[in-house]
């Protein structure tokens, strides 16, 4: 198999970088206006929602897609592989498991609640559809951004010996 020359490979680290940053990024500003928007009108409650849902749509989706492309590039193309390395194997086990929580839990719960503020404004805030979905975005959000810093950590600690050693 072909492998990446030193050209390729500096335009796919900017690349991973660059989609890593969306991503997370992206998580980081969900967060900060989760908890630190606090809506007091109806419209404030669905812009406040739309505004997470934009940032949703457009750097964590983009974002994490990209990775997982990235990351395949890299397995493909160049001699980290998918499973030479144990911290590789966690990093590939996470980003699939963070897409597959992302796509069918927490963008339902946060699009749920951006059609929900649509229909009925800051009343909402009382429906027991809307609180779940709340409490799901918020500590999903969380972990998902604990998860996400984590990869940080992976990526320059590079933790266990080579699985081959």
């Amino acid at each position: 198999m072909v492998k990446l020359e030193r050209l390729g490979l500096q335009v796919l680290k900017m690349v991973h970088l660059l989609v890593a940053f969306m991503w997370l990024g992206g998580a980081a500003g969900l967060l900060l206006i989760n908890f630190l928007v606090v809506p007091i009108t109806g419209n404030e409650l669905y812009m406040k929602l739309r505004a997470m849902q934009v940032i949703d749509d457009f750097l964590i989706i983009p974002g994490a897609t990209g990775n997982l492309l990235v990351g395949l590039v890299y397995g493909i193309w160049t001699r980290w592989g998918f499973f030479k390395h144990r911290w590789l194997l966690v990093k590939w086990i996470l980003t699939v498991s963070q897409i597959l929580f992302g796509t069918f839990l927490l963008g339902p719960w946060l699009n749920g609640n951006v059609a929900l503020a649509a229909e009925y404004g800051l009343d909402a805030m009382s429906r027991a559809d809307f609180i779940i979905n709340m409490r799901g975005t918020t500590l999903g959000g969380i972990t998902q951004f604990a998860v996400l810093c984590s990869y940080l950590w992976l990526s320059v600690v590079k933790p266990w010996k080579n699985k081959k050693s």
